[in-house]
């Protein structure tokens, strides 16, 4: 018996550790594209550049930031990679668009 529980313990713990960083990844997800879109409106109210990426990178620390104007849009892609249990590193991206003017 304690030859099987030596086998199958390490597989339980890896199994273990990619869930609870999967559960991470999405929730740094969540973040990501709520920041996205706060970071959207603030564009769209004519707020400066310097500004929104503040918000996004105050939200999720560590998180790129890249805006452009689509017609009567303003759009922000927000966008981090994550390690998931320290093994393997996932691309979020998040994308947000505003109507310009605020309104």
């Amino acid at each position: 018996m304690a030859a099987e529980l030596a086998l199958a313990l390490p597989a339980v713990v890896l199994t273990l550790l990619l869930g609870a960083g999967a559960l991470g990844a999405a929730a740094r997800q969540v973040s990501l594209q709520d920041a996205a879109a706060d970071a959207a409106r603030l564009l769209a109210r004519g707020e400066q550049t310097a500004a929104a990426a503040g918000r996004v990178t105050a939200a999720v620390p560590g998180a790129g930031f890249a805006s452009r104007a689509d017609g009567d849009l303003v759009c922000v892609t927000a966008s981090l990679d994550v390690a998931v249990g320290g093994l393997i590193s996932l691309p979020l991206r998040a994308s947000s668009c505003a109507l310009d003017g605020g309104l």
